[in-house]
């Protein structure tokens, strides 16, 4: 049995409904298409065929088991104790297989959940076809960028110009990508997450949320981080057992348990509705949380080594809705419409693009993403992106809703759409407004919106 095998069955999940698929494989396999991915409905179709035989000759042979057993009584009330006997033979062999025919069940079922979990979400019409970043499409422009009268620098220049931003103890403490931020910057940091955070929960609707940094991993499935993307993930072990394998002089230390630190508050924040069914008036459910976020960054080797860009370690305010299928693409343009309010208020230029097919997101529809202006690299980055799911997320938490006019129990129900994005990432939100309110004294003016979160400060002194 494989170790996929294993995590499947552990999160029992629906992800892809295997119906539609076999009713629409060729809207199927075209969505992979656009996505660069070969056509797989043939297989995960021979795979659900060999799923329907396998519960199909378990449930026989439980049928044949209950008749069987029924007529061992006739035949002993009949006195015909030959066919009596026979009949119990023929159950025990029944139940001397059974142990086969469930595990065949297990495994059939399994196969077709570990093909399903490795599938990405199937883009929305509406998203342009492209193989990477660059073709994606630029929607919309806000601000200009300020003219220097001097060479602008980067960040961590002006940071460790400052004396504030030190990179160097950080790695003796922890390693690369990491950074000991002190002083005016500690507090710029934390400025400007209670700032996002009083805008998100005072004007936007978002209920502030205080969650979990550590969660199992169903919840990292259920909003698709495994089990494709565990190499970018930290795993943390919580317990140790000693065992003693069979037929072995020597004892073994396992952990009792694993967590995953959460790469983004997304994950604590989406499966506050998992395995549940909400009642439409509940609907749309805005959350929102700042939280620190922790990230391998395994795919990110020689990327953005200076610097907080890339970090393994950062602060993030995270927006995410819970809403019904007919809401989600308006919630979609809202919550980005949220996100663009931060930069906004904060001044800073920036870039709204669509990601293209190929840019996209494993478990997103359609995906907006914000650049903020960096005058030190002469580039707009990103800085938030907002992403509308669709019910992919759902499925594989079993999150679903009644519909106000549904009656009866279960009439009507059907899976949420989650929305989730960055409200902004707070670390680079820092950077931009390092970047673009450097003085050329090598001081920082504090944006007037943080100035009350920063005591009346109105510069930090170079």
């Amino acid at each position: 049995m494989t170790a996929s095998y294993r995590f499947i069955q552990h999160c029992s999940s629906i992800m892809y409904d295997i119906k539609w698929i076999r009713e629409n494989a060729d809207i199927f396999d075209r969505g992979r298409a656009r996505r660069g991915l070969e056509p797989i409905s043939t297989q995960l179709l021979a795979f659900d065929d060999a799923r329907r035989a396998a519960i199909g000759e378990l449930q026989r042979a439980q049928e044949r088991r209950n008749a069987a057993s029924k007529e061992i009584g006739a035949a002993m009330k009949a006195g015909d104790s030959a066919r009596a006997e026979a009949l119990k033979a023929e159950v025990a062999r029944i139940k001397e297989n059974w142990p086969a025919l469930e595990e065949a069940e297990r495994y059939a079922i399994a196969e077709l959940d570990n093909a399903l979990a490795a599938i990405p979400n199937t883009p929305l019409d509406e998203v342009p076809d492209g193989a990477d970043e660059n073709d994606n499409v630029e929607v919309a422009r806000w601000g200009e960028p300020r003219v220097f009268d001097f060479t602008p620098k980067e960040h961590f220049e002006i940071g460790e110009g400052l004396g504030l931003m030190d990179f160097e103890t950080a790695a003796k403490i922890s390693g690369a990508r990491f950074v000991v931020n002190k002083g005016g910057l500690a507090r710029l940091e934390r400025a400007l997450a209670q700032f996002m955070l009083d805008l998100h929960t005072s004007e936007h609707g978002y209920m502030e949320v205080s969650p979990p940094l550590l969660v199992r991993d169903d919840a990292m499935f259920g909003t698709a981080q495994l089990p494709k993307f565990r190499d970018d993930q930290f795993s943390v072990t919580s317990g140790r057992q000693i065992v003693a394998p069979p037929d072995s002089t020597t004892e073994e230390i396992v952990p009792t348990s694993e967590y995953w630190l959460i790469p983004t508050a997304e994950v604590p924040l989406t499966n506050l509705v998992r395995e549940s069914i909400l009642d439409e008036a509940q609907l749309p459910m805005r959350l929102t949380a700042g939280t620190y976020c922790f990230r391998a960054e395994a795919g990110a080797a020689g990327k953005d080594t200076r610097g907080m860009i890339r970090q393994h370690q950062f602060y993030k305010v995270e927006l995410v809705s819970i809403t019904t299928p007919e809401q989600s693409l308006e919630e979609h343009e809202r919550m980005t419409a949220c996100a663009e309010k931060v930069l906004q208020l904060l001044e800073l230029p920036y870039r709204k693009v669509v990601l293209c097919t190929g840019d996209m997101g494993f478990a997103s529809q359609k995906t907006y993403d914000l650049e903020v202006w960096l005058p030190g690299q002469g580039k707009y980055r990103e800085i938030s992106s907002c992403s509308v799911c669709g019910d992919f997320q759902a499925r594989r938490m079993n999150a679903r809703y009644r519909p106000a006019e549904s009656k009866g129990k279960n009439k009507g129900i059907g899976f949420v759409h989650t929305l989730n994005g960055s409200g902004v990432a707070v670390g680079r939100a820092m950077v931009a407004v390092l970047e673009n309110y450097q003085q050329s004294d090598g001081s920082v003016d504090v944006p007037r919106v943080l100035r009350p979160y920063m005591g009346g400060l109105t510069r930090i002194p170079g």
